[in-house]
């Protein structure tokens, strides 16, 4: 892979990584319920996610995927609801942040890093948008190297990305108003993981 055509790929995971939605929504809320720690582990398990579809499409299987309807579809549905319970537990307050801050408990690692994973993981579009503009650098990765940078190139502009973000969120000015506005967080981020689920499946 030459230098130009990984700059290029740079430049489309960083646009990927940038654009708002519900991962961002998701390392906001464990930033909130678990502080900066928790944060940084739900980043980085959401950047295994992204990880796992680049290698996923690297070696063709998203092409695969995509040929048998029935096989994604069955994914997508599933993916769709799964996001859709946990915007379901977020609007409720079960288990969500305010109601942790409130009885002054933190959010704990393993579910940092399990809702950091599914949020990448549970949405197919992700996948779509590995097969539609990933496909011209595989065809330049005629080595392990660039096959390499194929899959850690999204992998880590994801991880670092949100990684910024919790730092920024975690910092002492920022955090506390957070907090203040914890129950609202909690309402958006459901509403955003819901959204995403009709989204989904509308578009099946």
């Amino acid at each position: 892979m030459t230098l130009s055509a990984w700059f290029g790929l740079l430049a489309i995971c960083c646009l990927g990584a940038m654009s708002p939605g519900p991962s961002l929504a998701m390392v906001v809320r464990h930033t909130l319920g678990g502080g900066r720690a928790k944060g940084i582990i739900c980043a980085w398990a959401h950047s295994i996610g992204i990880g796992i579809y680049a290698l996923i499409t690297l070696l063709g299987l998203a092409v695969l995927l995509k040929q048998a309807p029935m096989v994604f579809n069955a994914i997508a549905i599933l993916g769709a609801l799964y996001l859709a319970w946990m915007g379901v537990q977020a609007l409720r307050s079960k288990g969500g942040m305010s109601e942790k801050l409130q009885a002054g408990e933190q959010t704990d690692a393993w579910t940092a890093a399990r809702d950091g994973i599914a949020i990448s993981l549970f949405n197919p579009k992700i996948m779509l948008f590995f097969l539609a503009l990933f496909s011209q650098f595989v065809m330049v990765a005629d080595d392990l190297w660039g096959k390499s940078l194929i899959v850690l190139t999204p992998l880590v502009v994801d991880g670092l990305w949100y990684t910024l973000i919790a730092l920024v969120l975690s910092h002492s000015a920022v955090l506390p108003k957070l907090r203040q506005r914890a129950a609202l967080i909690d309402k958006l981020s459901g509403v955003v993981l819901i959204l995403l689920a009709v989204r989904v499946l509308v578009t099946l």
